[in-house]
């Protein structure tokens, strides 16, 4: 069985060969600017874009905890917005991050991955600004991506992120 790999470095430019997909956790009221999603729009502008439209119109589509957007930026490049955090801040019930959401999220990207023939590529999604435990997260992405036989990197660029 494969395992994730933690190299240092930039998780918006993996050097590996085909198809990759960048994951991600967003929050579900629609903020987008602080912690990794500042360098997924420092390269591209479509997610931010396609978020905020398809948190705008969350009336009529699936948007919500556990949810997942896929967004083509380049010609083998994916990135995953997925929601996985209640909100922004730290209050009453705790850290905004929401396990179960980013098992449902990891689940659909499992699936995303799977059939596009990608490599999956992330920070350690929800232990930034969402206020995760990775020791929370790591076994979701090895039950939901690994055992499913997909190259999953996880980068630490050296300053925290989400």
């Amino acid at each position: 069985m494969s395992e994730i790999t933690y190299i240092r470095g930039d998780a918006t430019v993996p050097s590996v060969r085909g198809v990759k997909v960048i994951a991600h956790v967003c929050n579900d009221i629609g903020g987008w600017g602080k912690g990794f999603v500042l360098a997924i729009s420092r390269r591209w502008p479509e997610p931010e874009k396609s978020y905020r439209a398809w948190h705008r119109g969350r009336a009529s589509n699936d948007f919500g905890l556990g949810a997942v957007q896929f967004v083509q930026v380049e010609p083998y490049v994916w990135v995953a917005n997925m929601v996985g955090q209640r909100g922004i801040r730290t209050g009453s019930k705790g850290v905004p991050v929401r396990y179960e959401a980013i098992d449902a999220a990891l689940e659909r990207l499992g699936d995303k991955a799977v059939a596009l023939g990608a490599s999956v590529h992330m920070p350690q999604i929800g232990c930034g600004l969402a206020g995760g435990r990775w020791s929370r997260v790591e076994p979701l992405i090895n039950e939901r991506l690994v055992r499913r036989g997909l190259q999953v990197t996880v980068y630490d660029h050296g300053e925290g992120g989400s």
